[in-house]
């Protein structure tokens, strides 16, 4: 087989399971030979350049730099669509079909509202050829390069496919993808994302699309435009979409008349909730092409379709006033204070307002009548304004920090304020001292956050450092604090000292080191002493250490206080390098080898073989690999792990095998 057929079979099978994976949820292979596929490929396309495809799957992981994202003309504009909120609006729209077309037989394909950002997919001959925002309807952003970093859209497609037409869809970012990345923000400190939609679409306009690779990003296809199409009918089209290779969600309906119309909306009204992704409403389109064209369009919307929207409790009420709070790292957020009102079960008293771009927007302000409801079913937000009070001037956002009046600080293309009086701004000083004493950093026990507050307001701390000289005499006379509670709180305080490193770096709160990237770094640098010798480049070099994550270790260590700090905390006994324990029976007899550990044992238990693995020099694999030298199996070892260490053909090897290789008898 020759190299260009080789790296073509490839591409093929890799489109395959990709289609399966992310598009079906069917996968049939395994991560693992998947990632060995795929690299089997790059490495033919490196050593055979004229062979170069811009939709192979190897492009997948993006790496393209987007500096200005060019504007498109749509070939096929991109109209909005007109809105409904109740049945008897869904009547009317009938009653005006009715009217263009005479008393026809109507059906209606029902398909649910994805809240996400929409998009505009051109093919041409079976391949991606570019994709476009839908900007103002008539042309967009050129977003192609960041597109194609999402696996469940097609870059070849199957089957037999018109040579050139536009495929819409939204690109949305799954509750669970999104859960995560606030997660991984606030474990660094940073602002978490308001909501999905908004991620979604400020993900496609990032310049660096291997940044957009790692986001958890999807597209759900709904619509074909284009000349000559094979079909006839909107269901029709999404089912022949299906076969094309696209992502079509399955919840679509064809409803014989608008009482099955009713019975989609109703359903779906409840079971929403259930679906991994964001949906606001519904959106009903009649079904027949023919039809579709006689019906035409407005100067915004097409008369044959409309939305539905689903309806979330809203209330109105008072806006008080506002105030602002200062996060640990420095970042402003304004906060509506509300008349108390009753909204989905709860008493809401306050909303966020996210940042002065958000206030400016709805023109917010004081003494006005607002609409509030619950962002996502969860978190108040104001919506808009009922009704103008009696301010007559618009909200000005503050130019000083609420807490210390230092003069506010604005990046530009940062949607927050922020506060640069890092290490003299109350909120900012407790906030990092509660971090530094929670659970996945030091764990202090009998210290908690209010707590924490009560010692930086009585003076006894001014930064991190100083809770290592507490005594229980300076915390007794603290609110609510008894003997035994003020003795549990500087034992506790004593017992951190022996924190591993790793989380110890973490608890420095230094910014965008989460408790991954705080594990990464303690292990390639092993002491805060060679961290803080580092060059830029060389963390960078580190694995998965960006330039954004090294520049901000760089800044760290460059102050002064810091350093300062970090002394204190040295010569107070804090664990500020990696404890190489002595161990008498260590050797190197396994170095150069890696080992899956995998079942239950009898004599050892599974973190007792690791630790004799790594003692004794050897490597403790996660998954089995063609880097896998052999595997522990015990009692019940997973049959996948069995059969991938039979396919790759690794020794499989018992308990007792592994204590007498390391005795020597192996």
């Amino acid at each position: 087989m020759d190299n260009l057929q080789q790296i073509q079979n490839l591409r093929e099978e890799l489109n395959r399971h990709n289609h399966n994976y992310y598009v079906l949820d069917k996968p049939t292979i395994s991560d693992f030979d998947f990632d060995l596929k795929l690299k089997q490929l790059q490495d033919l396309e490196v050593k055979h350049p004229e062979y170069l495809d811009a939709n192979s799957p190897s492009q997948r992981v993006g790496g393209t730099i987007t500096k200005n994202f060019q504007t498109v003309v749509h070939e096929n504009r991109m109209y909005s669509l007109d809105n409904s909120y109740s049945k008897e609006d869904l009547q009317d729209w009938e009653i005006k079909i009715q009217k263009v077309l005479g008393n026809v037989s109507l059906q209606y394909t029902c398909e649910l509202k994805y809240d996400g950002a929409s998009i505009s997919i051109t093919y041409q001959d079976g391949k991606l050829l570019k994709a476009v925002t839908r900007g103002d309807g008539f042309q967009g952003d050129d977003v192609t390069n960041n597109v194609k970093t999402i696996k469940s859209i097609p870059l070849q497609l199957r089957g037999n496919y018109p040579p050139r037409f536009d495929i819409r869809g939204e690109i949305i970012l799954p509750l669970e993808g999104f859960e995560k990345m606030n997660q991984e923000l606030l474990d660094i400190g940073e602002l978490p994302y308001s909501n999905p939609r908004n991620t979604a679409s400020g993900s496609l306009k990032l310049q660096d699309s291997a940044e957009v690779a790692k986001r958890p990003l999807d597209c759900l296809l709904y619509f074909i435009a284009g000349n000559n199409l094979p079909f006839t009918s909107q269901y029709t089209g999404l089912e022949i979409a299906r076969n094309w290779g696209f992502k079509v969600p399955s919840q679509s309906k064809l409803a014989k008349n608008l009482e099955e119309v009713f019975e989609f909306i109703n359903y779906w009204d409840v079971h929403r909730h259930n679906l991994p992704y964001e949906t606001d409403g519904v959106v009903i389109k009649v079904d027949d092409f023919n039809m579709q064209n006689e019906l035409g369009y407005t100067a915004k919307s097409p008369r044959w379709a409309i939305a539905y929207k689903f309806k979330s409790e809203q209330v109105t009420t008072v806006l008080n006033s506002i105030s602002y709070q200062v996060g640990r790292t420095g970042a402003i957020t304004p906060v509506a204070n509300l008349e108390p009102v009753q909204l989905a079960g709860t008493i809401v008293k306050r909303a966020s307002l996210h940042n002065a771009d958000q206030i400016e927007k709805l023109d917010i302000r004081l003494g006005d009548t607002v609409f509030v409801e619950k962002g996502g079913e969860i978190i108040p937000k104001i919506i808009g304004v009922a009704q103008r009070g009696s301010q007559a001037d618009p909200t000005k956002y503050i130019t000083y920090c609420p807490e210390c009046h230092t003069e506010l600080t604005r990046k530009e293309g940062e949607a927050n304020h922020f506060c640069p009086n890092f290490y003299g701004c109350p909120p900012q000083i407790i906030g990092r001292i509660q971090h530094y004493i929670s659970r996945k950093a030091m764990d202090i026990e009998g210290l908690g956050g209010e707590t924490v507050a009560l010692l930086y307001e009585n003076g006894l701390v001014k930064d991190y450092s100083d809770l290592y000289e507490l005594t229980v005499d300076q915390v007794i006379p603290l609110e609510r604090m008894a003997q035994k509670s003020a003795e549990n709180l500087v034992n506790g305080i004593e017992k951190s000292k022996d924190i591993p490193f790793e989380r110890v770096l973490f608890a420095l709160g230094i910014r965008y080191v989460g408790e991954t990237v705080a594990k990464k770094l303690a292990k390639h640098y092993k002491s805060i002493e060679a961290l803080r010798q580092a060059s830029l480049m060389d963390l960078i070099l580190v694995d998965e250490i960006g330039e954004r994550i090294a520049q901000s270790v760089i800044e760290f260590f460059e102050n002064k206080i810091n350093c300062y700090i970090i002394e204190r905390l040295k010569n107070f006994g804090v664990q500020l390098e990696l404890v190489e324990k002595f161990n008498p029976d260590a050797t190197d007899k396994l170095v150069g080898k890696t080992f899956v550990v995998s079942g239950v044992f009898e004599i050892l238990s599974r973190d007792d073989l690791k630790k004799a693995i790594e003692d004794n020099g050897g490597k403790v694999g996660s998954s089995i690999s063609a880097k896998t030298d052999f595997v522990i199996a015990g009692e019940n070892m997973g049959p996948a792990k069995l059969e991938k260490a039979n396919q790759l053909g690794i020794k499989i090897i018992s308990e007792n095998d592994f204590i007498e290789m390391i005795k020597g008898n192996a």
